[in-house]
């Protein structure tokens, strides 16, 4: 059980960076096209990938 929960947790780790990295991608985008509503959702997305890599590092360090 507790392999799964690394398991999980790695993956989850891994899948947030990509999140991330698109995100910031998203950022630097909307940032040159002077998109503000582009910048709000890639904002969003930075948050989303930040709080899901804290959910993974939680339950890879065996959390809940």
């Amino acid at each position: 059980m507790a392999d799964t929960k690394k398991f999980k947790g790695a993956f989850g780790i891994v899948s947030s960076v990509a999140a991330a990295s698109s995100a910031a991608n998203g950022l630097r985008t909307a940032r040159q096209d002077n998109d503000k509503l582009a910048l709000v959702n890639a904002l969003g997305s930075i948050l989303v990938a930040v709080t899901g890599l804290l959910i993974a590092a939680r339950a890879f360090r065996g959390g809940k």
